[in-house]
C-alpha cells in the first residue's frame, strides 16, 4: 500500500511542472488577453482592447481604455446598431468571432467606433502570439491593423 501511495505522489509531483507550464504554452496560441490597437493611418496607439472567450468558444472584444481620446468619455454617435450613443470605453467592438485553428479566427464582426461601421472580420496571431493582425471588410473594401499584446 505504501509503495502505491509513494508511486502516486511521485507521479503527481512529476506532473505538476507540466500542469503549470501548459497554460503558458497555450497563451501564445490564444487571442484571449489585452491588446494595444494601433491606428493604421497614423501608426499611433489608439486603445486597449480586452479579448475574451465564452464557454461556447465565441470570441468577443471590449475597449477597456482609450489612449489620448479627442474628447473625454466619447460616445459612439456614428453607430447605427445597439451601440449608438453609448460610451466607447467599455464597448464591445468584436462580436461572434470563432477560432479556425492555428491562431486564426473568423466568422465575426468588428466595429470601428469613430466611423460607426461594422466590418466582417478575421484575426490572425503572428510573431508567436505577440501581435494580432486584424482585418475588416465591407464587400471588397478591407482595412487591417496590427495589434500588440499587452
Amino acid at each position: 500500500m505504501r509503495d502505491c501511495l509513494r508511486h502516486t505522489m511521485l507521479c503527481s509531483l512529476l506532473a505538476l511542472p507540466l500542469a503549470l507550464t501548459s497554460p503558458q504554452a497555450s497563451a501564445a496560441d490564444s487571442v484571449v488577453g489585452r491588446w494595444k490597437t494601433i491606428d493604421s493611418d497614423t501608426g499611433k496607439p489608439k486603445s486597449i482592447v480586452e479579448i475574451t472567450q465564452a464557454p461556447n468558444g465565441v470570441i468577443s472584444g471590449h475597449i477597456v481604455e482609450l489612449l489620448n481620446p479627442s474628447k473625454p468619455n466619447p460616445l459612439c454617435d456614428k453607430c447605427k446598431d445597439d451601440r449608438k450613443g453609448k460610451p466607447i470605453t467599455g464597448m464591445e467592438i468584436i462580436r461572434g468571432m470563432k477560432a479556425d485553428g492555428g491562431g486564426e479566427y473568423s466568422g465575426g464582426t468588428i466595429l470601428k467606433p469613430d466611423e460607426g461601421k461594422v466590418y466582417k472580420s478575421k484575426m490572425e496571431l503572428v510573431e508567436g502570439g505577440k501581435k494580432l493582425e486584424v482585418s475588416g471588410c465591407i464587400a471588397f473594401l478591407c482595412k487591417s491593423q496590427t495589434w500588440l499584446r499587452q
